[in-house]
């Protein structure tokens, strides 16, 4: 690697870290990657783990929107892509008849018209390639949504454009700059794979995610932070049905604060074993959390 990439990359790690998001190296290189080369990034990973905060700091460090596509079983092309405005064409529909005076050509272009862009509802995909200034476009949790949806997928990721029948190709204005996520409840398309970059985003280890704390939680001292870390972590070790996020790990941080618990240790299990509905978020979960067992795991940081 040249030293001006060394120092780019470096720049841009910083400039995530100044917008909130603690990023390695690898996922440095695929954010930069996905701009140079105009191809969207496929980001795999456990819930929580933060693939979705990526697309949202890349927006602000680029100073630009942020376009999100929330995926979901049944999601079809008229939900991500466009919708006709049904009530005006139907009132453009009465007009024209009540227009006794229109010839048979001003009636056959009205009619044209009606299937015309101030009739179009722009939904995520084609306000993404809208936009005079390249936004980012989110197209979270994609593998929520059914295998024929990433069909209509392929031609925005191949060639930045939408088909729609009645008006044509719509090429992009200006690419977005396209952040995928799954969480991997379903195995994707080669074809969607074949599309863009790829990134396995895995849960923080213990540096990393010291860092998110000190930074995403000021209040708790140096001392509780480490603390707090080392808990999280002896938590995700354990066989459970829901490990917990990055989020997880700040919201507990939280409510530890506001239950004035300044210390984790084997002494302070019962006032701990309170506050764990901010880390633990399933019932078969939190069974598995008697006291001995928080007072084990707190006595351990």
């Amino acid at each position: 690697m040249t030293s001006g990439r060394a120092q780019e990359l470096a720049v841009w790690q910083q400039d995530l870290a100044r917008a909130g998001y603690i990023a390695e190296p690898g996922l440095v290189a695929a954010l930069l990657l996905m701009q140079d080369l105009e191809r969207p990034l496929l980001l795999e990973g456990d819930a929580g783990v933060g693939k979705t905060e990526v697309a949202k700091v890349l927006a602000a460090v680029r100073q630009t929107r942020l376009i999100r596509l929330q995926c979901y079983e049944g999601l079809d092309a008229h939900a991500a892509m466009y919708e006709w405005n049904y009530q005006r064409q139907l009132l453009a529909i009465k007009l024209l008849e009540s227009d006794e005076r229109a010839s048979s050509k001003d009636l056959a272009q009205k009619e044209q018209d009606i299937f015309s862009e101030r009739y179009l509802l722009k939904r995520p995909l084609l306000e993404a390639i809208s936009c005079e200034q390249p936004p980012v476009l989110l197209i979270d949790e994609v593998d929520r949504a059914d295998e024929a949806f990433e069909a209509y997928l392929l031609e925005l990721l191949s060639d930045f454009q939408l088909s729609i029948p009645e008006l044509g190709t719509v090429h992009a204005i200006s690419r977005p700059l396209v952040v995928i996520t799954s969480n991997g409840t379903r195995e994707l398309s080669d074809a969607l794979r074949r599309r863009c970059l790829y990134q396995y985003i895995d849960y923080p280890d213990y540096d990393k995610e010291l860092a998110i704390v000190r930074k995403k939680a000021p209040g708790a001292a140096a001392e509780l932070a480490r603390q707090i870390v080392a808990f999280v972590q002896g938590v995700r070790r354990m066989e459970l049905q829901k490990k917990p996020g990055i989020a997880e790990t700040l919201d507990w941080s939280a409510a530890l604060l506001r239950m004035g618990i300044s210390v984790i240790d084997k002494d302070g299990a019962q006032r701990i074993m309170e506050t764990l509905s901010a880390l633990i978020k399933t019932r078969d979960d939190r069974v598995a959390f008697p006291r001995e067992v928080v007072a084990r795991l707190a006595a351990a940081c």
